[in-house]
């Protein structure tokens, strides 16, 4: 019966069908525009609730639960690509301008030099009478003109071939090339996919070193018809990519391994072409942001991983760390289009261009933090190095580098006096180009859910990374945004670096004093009651990041204490709760000063500072912090709650990136 049914590979695909080839069984999995075949017998649900049991019987890796990082891959490249097109376009047509212009002054003393005979003559009083027909006849030379033998003409038929017309044929034939290197594919969905839905993609490689499995991506690509847009390739990765050293390489790589993709990144810097799009993926969540192996993380990422809860977003950094001080070798700087945290990997998209000014400013974004992740969770920052901008006679601007005062934290932290950590270096700039974002998010009104069907969570996630960098200071929307964004993509600014580089989860602080933990609107409410810029990231439901210092928060979060959650029992002794409380007592710092006051001065600063804890209505300072805080919750509340899908749920137990396939 399965016989009867099945098809030959020459079918046209469709989700769900049998194909029999050479003998062989197999099963079409349709995932966006593209299908791959699946031997018989194997689990062909993509459904991402299937047991952990049933997905390690698969013999050809699919994944679905990687289905939204494929989409957001095809949006990605798609966005960049389209800025990578129009630049080559803009940069052919200048070309062929500037040598039609060349080709005609050369032309001109080769016409004055001619001898005059009675045919010119008359051709010339032609000219002056045809007027605007004089164009038209140097443009476009008729067959007769050719066809004539006379001295004066033949030269004509010399210079016509490099006369604008056949620059203006060849270039309606010209097609920018747009190539894309698919480095570990395995099935070859990604490459197939990209041939699929980035129509202007004009040549995609798949490359795997497994013979079997370039031999399944032959087979898919034949099934998909895509034989004169894919090549598969059999390889190492690594030497495949340093090929291409002095060679014309790839618009776009992806590396996506089982694992990390440290190994492959100096490779792939050699094989990217300048203003090239390097996708990266890192599955070792265990390396990049745990503490348990950081000898490991050092010697893959070139940096020390972050404890404590924003430890997903310092991996973040620690690639584009690694991906930068190895673009910084050969004279390439990069910039972050978009960094996210993903289920249970990284995902980042980073153009790289040759700039060896850019790749100055390097040392000067690089950041090693001081983590109080054993006390009340408190960091603070340190740059390696310094880029100062300054003007010279003409005001130009340049910027000039030196080394960093250092340290800007003391050993122990100084809200709680615990010892701190460090943690880096790591990459210290913005995460994410927002004008990347918008073109990204553009690409999504025009999306099909079917062939996207997680566009619900690449939106969510988009618009937060986008408030991330713009604190909700700039939002997508159809009243605000023009119809058709440019889709060349501006430049970020190379100098900017990141102050507020990481997240807090309020309910971490409250563990650290005892309290009951506020409601996170009541909270943003305070922050930006007080003048303070907050949002939300990406990396984990429930995170604020803040451009308030920790002394500002800490304020805060004693002020709940004091209007909302009392404390039911006293703080230990030795406790960083205990530490951070007492810093906030009023009392304390009225004594502090009278001992430092004589006579009448002393008195009446003792007075002021009695009318000005009245008037404040007894409230405490911290650490000389002192602002009214409000916990508004209507101005804290999330105006997108409802409408944004911003944190994916684990739809099944052992939610991750699945055993090998076999």
């Amino acid at each position: 019966m399965a016989d009867a049914q099945s098809m030959p590979i020459d079918t046209p695909p469709r989700g769900g069908q049998m194909i029999d080839h050479e003998g062989k069984h197999y099963t079409t999995i349709k995932e966006g525009l593209a299908h791959i075949l699946v031997p018989d017998g194997t689990p062909t649900s993509t459904d991402p609730r299937l047991s952990k049991e049933e997905t390690q019987k698969q013999q050809v890796f699919y994944n679905p639960i990687q289905q939204f990082n494929r989409d957001l891959s095809v949006l990605a490249i798609k966005t960049f690509g389209e800025d990578s097109v129009a630049r080559k376009q803009a940069k052919h047509e200048f070309a062929a301008k500037k040598a039609a212009k060349k080709m005609k002054r050369k032309a001109k003393p080769m016409q004055q030099e001619e001898p005059t005979t009675a045919e010119d003559n008359d051709l010339s009083k032609k000219r002056k009478l045809d007027g605007d027909e004089l164009v038209e006849a140097e443009t476009h030379p008729s067959p007769i003109k050719k066809a004539k033998n006379t001295d004066a003409l033949q030269d004509d038929v010399e210079v016509a071939p490099v006369l604008p017309e056949p620059k203006e044929q060849a270039k309606s034939e010209w097609k920018p090339p747009f190539t894309i290197l698919d480095a570990l594919s395995a099935t070859g969905l990604r490459a197939l996919r990209y041939a699929q839905e980035i129509p202007f993609a004009t040549t995609i490689t798949a490359n795997d070193m497994s013979p079997n499995a370039t031999a399944s991506i032959a087979l898919n690509i034949k099934h998909n018809k895509l034989e004169d847009k894919i090549n598969a390739h059999t390889g190492n990765a690594i030497a495949y990519m340093y090929s291409f050293v002095d060679k014309k390489g790839f618009d776009v790589i992806d590396l996506d391994p089982y694992g990390t993709a440290s190994p492959f990144i100096d490779s792939a810097i050699q094989a990217i072409n300048d203003e090239g799009l390097l996708c990266v993926t890192c599955t070792d969540s265990a390396i990049f942001a745990s503490h348990g192996y950081l000898e490991k993380t050092y010697s893959q990422y070139g940096g020390l991983p972050l404890k404590g809860e924003p430890c997903h977003e310092g991996g973040l950094r620690l690639v584009l760390h690694a991906i930068a001080s190895s673009a910084a070798r050969y004279g390439m700087a990069i910039e972050p289009l978009l960094s996210l945290s993903i289920d249970y990997y990284v995902r980042v998209f980073v153009r790289v261009r040759r700039s060896p000014n850019d790749v100055k400013l390097l040392a000067g974004k690089t950041m090693i933090v001081y983590h109080c992740e054993s006390g009340c969770g408190a960091w603070t920052t340190q740059f390696l190095a310094r880029n100062k901008f300054l003007k010279n006679k003409h005001g130009e601007q340049f910027s000039k580098h030196s080394f960093a005062a250092a340290p800007t934290a003391s050993q122990n932290c100084e809200h709680c006096g615990f010892k701190t950590h460090l943690s880096g270096p790591m990459y210290g700039g913005p995460l994410h180009n927002v004008e990347f974002i918008k073109r990204v998010l553009a690409q999504l009104k025009d999306a099909d859910r079917e062939t996207y069907p997680t566009m619900a969570r690449i939106e969510g996630m988009l618009h937060t990374a986008m408030e991330e960098v713009t604190f909700g200071s700039q939002r997508v929307s159809d009243e605000q945004e023009p119809e058709k964004l440019d889709p060349l993509i501006p430049k970020a600014d190379p100098t900017e670096i990141d102050h507020h580089p990481f997240f807090f989860i309020p309910g971490s602080l409250c563990k650290v004093i005892h309290c009951s933990a506020p409601n996170i609107a009541l909270l943003r409410g305070a922050l930006l009651h007080a003048g303070y810029q907050v949002t939300m990231s990406h990396c984990k439901p429930g995170s604020l990041k803040t451009d308030a210092s920790w002394k500002a928060i800490w304020h805060i979060m004693l002020e709940w204490v004091r209007q909302k959650a009392p404390l039911r029992n006293p703080l230990k002794e030795a406790s960083a709760g205990r530490a951070i409380v007492s810093k906030s007592d009023v009392q304390q710092a009225e004594a502090e000063i009278s001992t430092n006051e004589q006579g009448t001065a002393m008195e009446d600063t003792r007075l002021d500072n009695e009318e000005k804890a009245a008037d404040k209505e007894q409230r405490p300072s911290y650490m000389g912090v002192d602002f009214e805080v409000k916990f508004d919750e209507k101005l804290g509340r999330d105006q997108h709650r409802g409408k944004l899908v911003r944190y994916q749920m684990a739809p099944r137990e052992n939610w991750g990136p699945m055993a090998r396939a076999k």
